[in-house]
């Protein structure tokens, strides 16, 4: 999938991010505020102003929840016109709720920010974008015409033109930071999810093709008796049936398919990825198994295997984990990718730690991505160079937000570096994976079962 693609899919998710009920509760919130300070104002404060216009915009807003709850069930998701028509509607009530109190000089004028951060948070951005606008148009407004508050001694509440011009300026730039923060924000935390329930997908998909092996395995395993059975059984007929032509073709037919099932469910069972032999292998076999899909794709991989100093030169036994595989794996491919004509992958191994150090030499990471490395969507690394020598290839770091969230649930860290920066040596970008023995490593030496005596 492409950037745009995600990007329009993201927008169309918006369409019914958000319910009806929702947006008529924090209108009836907002109902009660707004008849709160009403009656304080006029009857506490005793500052005079068109209470009966007053009282009659904020019903404007009670009829409206009254036909919205009549109407429409409560669990309704709004389309985008429709949530948009209802904060516009938010944005002029309170508006004109505003010009009957003072304008800017009501210090609830700040609250022509919250539709704005709605917006931001549940609708597209050409949506967003006019309603900021829409704000702020109201906010200028307001800040010209509006009728003046009169206190209890008949005295004009009047400010400094200095003092409008300021509430002005801060209440744009707090419609222009509060929608562009709001929005980016739950852009954010939209993206993570969908990387998330990405990863979630990929190491179910491992799971299944690792349960799935283990079947065929199994399945090669006991049909292995009776498919040998069969063939012993054709030969022998065979022999006794030399007088009869019209059956040995028959019966050479049985045996030939008898090899031939023989051999399906050999390869099928070489696939076994489950069977109780390779619940455990040496830390190379597994690594060789993530590079496999990738060592003939036109790059040359190379293995390094070799212990730390003074340590045990026996390769540790570690667990065939999905995730540990499907993570390496992406890994590897990302180094492929980008590599120009090989691929160094090293397996090392001390007395407390196992470490797997992937490095290409291509042209390395970015200095503006070294940040955000491991993050979902990330796009600039694709760049110049890369997009003539790739054209088709649309990579956005989901991959490597996959690797790195996989390895890290198995208890690896990992890094990214770039091999010029660490040795001073031309090369490409470097991944350092590595984790605990104690967390990996198996040291079960009974894992097949122990055998028990048979009695009579």
């Amino acid at each position: 999938m492409s950037p745009n693609e995600i990007e329009m899919l993201r927008d169309t998710k918006r369409n019914n991010w958000v319910r009806l009920r929702t947006l008529v509760i924090l209108r009836w919130f907002a109902i009660a505020g707004q008849m709160g300070a009403i009656l304080v104002a006029y009857f506490h404060f005793d500052i005079r102003f068109d209470i009966g216009l007053a009282v009659m915009t904020v019903g404007a807003s009670v009829i409206g929840n009254l036909i919205f709850t009549v109407v429409y069930p409560g669990n309704k998701r709004l389309a985008e016109h429709e949530a948009m028509l209802m904060i516009v509607f938010d944005i002029l009530q309170l508006g004109l709720l505003l010009y009957i109190t003072g304008g800017l000089t009501n210090p609830f004028a700040l609250l022509l920010l919250a539709p704005v951060s709605i917006a931001a948070s549940v609708l597209r951005l050409a949506s967003m974008t006019l309603l900021a606008g829409l704000s702020i148009l109201v906010i200028s407004f307001l800040a010209r015409f509006n009728l003046p508050l009169i206190l209890g001694s008949g005295e004009t509440l009047v400010l400094p033109d200095i003092f409008v011009f300021g509430f002005w300026i801060a209440l744009v730039i707090g419609v222009v930071f509060l929608a562009a923060y709001a929005r980016r924000v739950t852009n954010e935390m939209h993206m993570m999810n969908e990387a998330l329930l990405a990863t979630q997908l990929a190491l179910s998909r491992e799971q299944k093709l690792t349960d799935l092996g283990g079947v065929v395995a199994a399945a090669a395993h006991e049909l292995g008796t009776p498919l040998a059975t069969i063939k012993l059984v054709s030969g022998e007929l065979l022999e006794e049936l030399g007088d009869r032509p019209d059956l040995v073709e028959d019966v050479t037919l049985i045996r030939d398919q008898s090899d031939r099932c023989r051999d399906i469910l050999r390869s099928m069972g070489r696939a076994g990825k489950e069977d109780l032999h390779l619940r455990k292998a040496p830390v190379e076999a597994v690594v060789r198994e993530a590079a496999e899909p990738h060592v003939d794709r036109g790059k040359t991989v190379i293995f390094e295997v070799a212990p730390a100093a003074d340590s045990d030169p026996r390769q540790p036994e570690i667990f065939r984990r999905p995730e540990i595989v499907h993570g390496l794996r992406n890994l590897i491919q990302n180094a492929v990718d980008f590599a120009d004509q090989s691929v160094e992958v090293e397996v090392l191994w001390s007395a407390n730690t196992i470490t797997i150090r992937i490095e290409d030499d291509g042209t390395g990471y970015p200095q503006s991505v070294f940040g955000r490395i491991g993050d979902p969507f990330v796009r600039s690394r694709r760049q110049g160079e890369d997009q003539r020598r790739r054209p088709g290839y649309e990579g956005m770091g989901l991959g490597l937000f996959i690797a790195k969230t996989l390895l890290e649930r198995s208890g690896a860290s990992i890094s990214f570096a770039n091999a010029a920066a660490m040795d001073g040596k031309d090369g490409g970008a470097v991944v350092m994976v590595s984790w605990p023995r104690d967390r990996i490593e198996s040291k079960v030496s009974d894992s097949l079962g122990q055998n028990v005596p048979i009695r009579a």
